[in-house]
């Protein structure tokens, strides 16, 4: 049942489109309608909305999670062009670059850095290449403007995935008074026949 629910539930005509793997919500003006059209009742649309809410809540953990990382990485890209652009200045000017870096965490080693023509890149998975000093900055002029670029987008895929929260816990709120509403009605219905008998 609940698997008929959910299939009926998501071929219905009026629902939104979606960015990127991530569901549009559908706004629900008439509740009735909506049921009728869906072929639930009150009690599995409700369960189906929660869940697709817990499923947008979970979505949303990840792309934050994306977003901070991000985040972080594009200022260590920024300080390592500044790294190598100061290294290119200082070439030739034979005068040596004193540094400091870190061995490891806490610990760090000045170095003296003469004229050199090329630095070498972590580039993830414990893998460290080589590259002149002027294709290690169009690297990373790329890597920043790809950064950048995908940060863009995630903050754009986190706006409509909000959007889609709170259509979501709006038609929750509207199909649960709606059901309240109609308890009421059925009740006071009751109430005033048994009265007239």
């Amino acid at each position: 049942m609940a698997a008929a629910a959910s299939s009926s539930s998501t071929e219905s005509p009026k629902t939104t489109t979606e960015r990127r793997g991530i569901p549009g919500a559908q706004f629900v003006e008439d509740v009735e309608t909506y049921l009728s059209q869906t072929g639930l009742d009150v009690n599995s649309a409700l369960g189906f909305l929660q869940e697709r809410l817990q499923q947008y809540k979970l979505v949303e953990m990840k792309l934050l999670a994306q977003q901070r990382d991000l985040q972080a990485k594009i200022p260590d890209i920024e300080k390592c062009l500044d790294v190598v652009a100061t290294l290119q200045a200082k070439k030739g000017t034979g005068e040596a670059l004193i540094a400091d870096f870190e061995v490891s965490e806490g610990i760090y080693s000045r170095a003296r850095i003469e004229d050199n023509d090329s630095v070498c890149l972590w580039l993830g998975a414990n893998v460290m290449l080589e590259y002149s000093c002027e294709e290690a900055t169009s690297l990373l002029q790329k890597n920043l403007e790809n950064a950048k670029a995908s940060l863009e987008v995630l903050i754009a895929d986190l706006q409509f995935l909000r959007d889609q929260v709170t259509i979501t816990q709006v038609t929750i709120a509207r199909v649960y008074n709606w059901d309240v509403h109609q308890r009421r009605i059925r009740q006071t219905a009751t109430s005033s026949t048994a009265k007239d008998s």
